[in-house]
């Protein structure tokens, strides 16, 4: 099935699609990358794990060979140091112990099981904050790379900008997309209030139900310091959409503060103030308007090691676990009191 002018008109266009370049990803590209890349985002869907697991087994033996006969031979790899890293991983583990994603609720709050997100190198998201305003850096990793051409998924026009859309390699949401207004602008990760209006109305015109924007600032769980929003969708609204917590008018208070705002005028002025005092943040955007999580930066001391790296999709109440036992063990009281550690 095509895509229609953009991937956000429909969702029956933007579903198949993303199955179809999945599968053409696999059959076109031979590389560690593409195959982690597909790996990843089968294992995050049941449908596309059945649909792809047979290619993804017979691609993993392949490569396999291809690494061990290299090393073996004393030749020099020449695949990313990255993802031999996390191919290494991957054969340690064995492919017939990768399942796809588990998740169940703990009150509210959304818990997934996905060790292999754990493999995902940790780039800028581990680094010390400075500033929300990071000078973009040609020479580092950003979305122009010539190797990431073959993970786009769409570009075109959208919301009057163009715009690159890349799978996500190491995916924790549905239909997860990196969405890249003016790559060429080479704008690095820090939001102006035309940015901030463009995906205001990327999701205001959207006809995918649940399509949501998530947004972290640098400081926040930025891994890329090249203006860009991650997209995906909800079939269910996000813990920090729900009813029952006081920023949507209910009577739950939120484990920190939230702010929900349903005019983009408005949001913008408490994003500036945040940008005057240097205070990172996390976003989602949705039809229905934006949440906002102003916290602590990721290496802040009141945080403990192992959840510095969370971002939009922990704020929002959704986190992503890799090991089993942390996945059955968290409750929602741990939970909340790991949210709480967030409060600026």
């Amino acid at each position: 099935m095509p895509l229609p002018c953009h991937p956000f008109v429909s969702a029956a266009p933007l579903q198949q699609g993303f199955a179809d370049g999945l599968a053409a990803m696999l059959e076109k590209h031979s590389g560690l990358g593409a195959y982690i890349l597909v790996l990843a985002n089968a294992a995050y869907d049941p449908k596309l794990w059945a649909q792809l697991s047979p290619a993804l087994s017979a691609r993993h033996a392949e490569l396999a060979t291809a690494l061990t006969d290299t090393l073996r031979n004393g030749q020099a790899l020449t695949e990313p140091d990255d993802d031999v890293q996390v191919f290494l991983k991957l054969l340690a583990i064995g492919f017939d112990h990768l399942r796809a994603m588990e998740s169940r609720h703990a009150g509210p709050w959304a818990l997934l099981f996905n060790p292999i997100r754990a493999l995902r190198p940790p780039r800028s998201s581990g680094m010390k904050f400075e500033s929300l305003l990071c000078p973009f850096d040609t020479s580092g990793f950003h979305f122009n790379k010539p190797f990431l051409a073959k993970e786009v998924f769409w570009e075109g026009e959208l919301a009057g900008k163009p715009a690159r859309l890349l799978y996500n390699k190491f995916p924790f949401a549905r239909l997860h997309g990196l969405l890249v207004p003016e790559p060429l602008r080479q704008a690095p990760q820090y939001l102006t209030p035309e940015l901030h209006g463009w995906a205001w109305d990327v999701c205001a015109q959207s006809s995918v139900p649940g399509l949501c924007l998530g947004y972290n600032s640098t400081g926040a769980g930025a891994s890329v310091n090249h203006l860009h929003f991650q997209s995906f969708v909800q079939t269910t609204p996000l813990p920090i959409q729900d009813a029952c917590f006081s920023h949507n008018g209910g009577v739950k208070p939120y484990p920190l503060p939230c702010r929900c705002f349903t005019d983009a005028e408005h949001a913008w002025i408490h994003l500036d103030e945040l940008h005057q005092r240097n205070l990172p943040y996390n976003l989602i955007y949705s039809k229905g308007g934006l949440h906002l999580v102003a916290r602590v930066p990721q290496d802040s001391s009141t945080l403990s090691p192992q959840n510095r790296g969370y971002g939009w999709s922990e704020m929002a109440g959704a986190v992503t676990l890799f090991s089993r036992e942390a996945f059955e063990g968290l409750n929602a009281a741990a939970f909340e009191a790991e949210l709480a550690s967030f409060a600026p």
